[in-house]
């Protein structure tokens, strides 16, 4: 099973609202590289749901891909600010994932993540790292679960 984080906005969608409605598919990723992340990942797959934009930034709670990838509808809808006009029903461009909740962690601010020895490789700190989407290895996941009061 890989492992992975996902960037979300909490003002637009955090990770108390993936609590309430359950699962939902994850819209709106308009980056070839995080596109093709999402393409890669299996049904079981675990994610870090991380907040971002946010004051402070950082991990707010682990996920699950429950449906794996399809084609974004909102690249179809010209009332979407995702809406792509170069993509077609026949040959879409986007994809997404539908995920699902797991655990609520205790919030892991990016400062803590920071100062973490077990993330001193990892993609999310990476400087002008501005993906939304990127794998995890094990070993990551587990440090920042354990961070937020989750043992792994």
């Amino acid at each position: 099973m890989a492992k992975w984080l996902m960037k979300s906005e909490p003002d637009v969608f955090g990770y108390d609202d993936l609590v309430r409605v359950k699962r939902e598919g994850w819209d709106g990723v308009r980056n070839y590289q995080a596109r093709n992340f999402m393409r890669a990942m299996a049904k079981g797959d675990e994610i870090i749901f991380y907040h971002s934009n946010a004051t402070p930034p950082g991990a707010a709670g682990i996920a699950k891909v429950v449906k794996t990838a399809e084609p974004d509808p909102t690249q179809f809808d010209p009332a979407s600010k995702y809406y792509d006009a170069e993509s077609s029903p026949d040959d879409p461009r986007w994809d997404w994932v539908t995920v699902g909740p797991v655990k609520k962690l205790r919030f892991v601010p990016l400062e803590t993540l920071r100062s973490m020895p077990e993330l001193s490789e990892c993609r999310l700190l990476a400087r002008g790292n501005r993906l939304s989407v990127m794998p995890l290895s094990d070993d990551e996941f587990a440090a920042i679960a354990r961070a937020g009061g989750v043992a792994r």
